[in-house]
């Protein structure tokens, strides 16, 4: 079996991977790169192979430098089927129409290209095969994939492959501890011949879990009291429905907050907490036991929901204090940039970071300290209070890599989804702690397992 990577390896984004048995080629996620741009000019760059020799692909999780390029395999010859979870196929749907809403947005206000069309996003959908997890499922006679829950968000996965006498994982992305709503990341299967695993976070520590509604709480408690407006950019599968649910924790059912409005600004969030409502086999114990109890997990007096523009309009007539959650998570796009445009020069304002911020994105610009950004084509300079969260990543930190993977204790490990410099120290922590041969990903090698 040989293994390539063709996107996230160097680097966060861009997701491609590839597995090659017997001459026959799989690729494991197909997403955008992301960064100062929504779209990056290296996704209307050729792919290194021929999208119709693919057998088939898998794909993790429905986040867009996973599953950004699917439409770009069909429209430039794929004819196989796409497998993943139920909810991965649904999410992924409604992601690559939000993508293609944007991008269409971006070309008619100063040209940027548009990558792919509906008929393009409607030919993936049309080949779809849904899989449960922990169900084998044959791609060729001698190739098997099984799906296992990685905890990252809703109906994500990480994948073992079988094939030629060999077992290789990919993990996708690999979630937080301890999160709301999931179930925690499965085990990893033993005897391993290669994981290719992410490193997002593989030199940094989270707040513990025990924290995560403190610190939430103090810092909201805060934003409220300087009366501004409270901007959370999140991304719209799992990191906004998390919020919903501990500010529904917070401030309905132990009533720790003072209710103040809070918008869901997000029309992408919206959509999906609907498929979150579909599916409540995939919830965890706490949130199904408040579920049968009559607990509308993301419903709560004070949320407003804005779907529509001119719904999102009001949210400027409303004073504050009040707290709008809008998409998107990185900043790059979205109905977020419309309040930053807004309140990044207010003094009473805060702009609270949930999630990773890629380099070039404007939350990572403001993340480092940079002011005045450019919001929208216009200079704002960044008077608001600007605080961030780790224990509410969607990623596991590198206690959490380091223990899921040192379990396993895999015969080779490839880490990819990380800044070069951040694999580096995880691979040598892998060696140190655990005598693991591990190494980052590089973009364009191919390795025999």
């Amino acid at each position: 079996m040989k293994l390539s990577f063709y996107g996230a390896a160097g680097e966060v984004t861009g997701s491609c991977n590839m597995f090659t048995v017997e001459g026959k080629k799989f690729l494991v996620d197909c997403g955008m790169f992301q960064g100062a741009q929504f779209n990056e000019e290296k996704n209307r760059e050729p792919f290194p192979f021929n999208p119709a020799e693919l057998s088939g692909v898998i794909v993790t999780h429905a986040h867009l430098d996973h599953v950004g390029r699917l439409p770009l395999l069909v429209k430039n010859g794929y004819e196989g089927s796409f497998f993943a979870t139920p909810p991965t196929a649904e999410l992924t749907e409604l992601l690559l129409q939000d993508a293609l809403h944007i991008m269409l947005y971006n070309h008619s206000h100063g040209g940027a290209p548009v990558l792919y069309d509906s008929t393009d996003i409607a030919k993936v959908m049309e080949r779809f095969k849904t899989v449960d997890y922990k169900e084998k499922t044959k791609l060729s006679p001698e190739v098997f994939f099984t799906l296992h829950d990685v905890g990252h968000i809703f109906g994500s996965a990480f994948v073992e492959v079988e094939a030629g006498g060999k077992k290789i994982v990919f993990s996708g992305d690999v979630g937080n501890a301890n999160v709301p709503i999931l179930k925690d990341t499965e085990s990893l299967p033993k005897d391993i011949d290669a994981l290719v695993c992410e490193s997002t976070y593989g030199n940094r520590l989270h707040e513990t879990v025990t924290k995560r509604s403190e610190i939430l709480l103090e810092l909201i408690s805060k934003a409220i009291a300087r009366g501004g407006t409270l901007m959370v950019p999140s991304f719209s599968f799992e990191r906004t429905q998390e919020l919903i649910y501990e500010l529904n924790n917070l401030v309905d059912r132990k009533k720790l907050l003072p209710r103040v409005p809070i918008f869901l600004d997000s029309p992408l969030a919206i959509k999906a907490t609907r498929v979150y409502l579909k599916y409540p086999e995939y919830y965890d114990r706490e949130a199904e036991v408040l579920r049968k109890s009559g607990d509308d997990l993301f419903d709560f007096p004070g949320l407003v929901i804005t779907e529509t523009p001119e719904e999102s309009k009001k949210i400027n007539h409303t004073p504050g204090p009040k707290i709008v959650v809008a998409g998107s998570g990185m900043m790059n796009g979205g109905r977020i940039l419309h309040h930053a445009l807004r309140y990044l020069s207010d003094e009473k304002s805060t702009l609270l970071i949930i999630g990773f911020q890629a380099e070039g994105t404007l939350g990572r610009k403001i993340l480092d300290g940079q002011t005045p950004v450019d919001v929208m084509g216009e200079k704002v300079r960044v008077n608001c209070q600007v605080k961030s969260i780790g224990a509410l990543s969607a990623h596991a930190d590198q206690e959490k890599l380091l223990s899921w993977i040192g379990k396993a204790k895999p015969k080779k490990v490839l880490l990819n989804h990380g800044e070069k410099s951040v694999s580096e120290i995880l691979a040598k922590k892998l060696k140190d702690d655990f005598d693991i041969d591990a190494a980052p990903a590089d973009f364009g090698t191919e390795i025999e397992i």
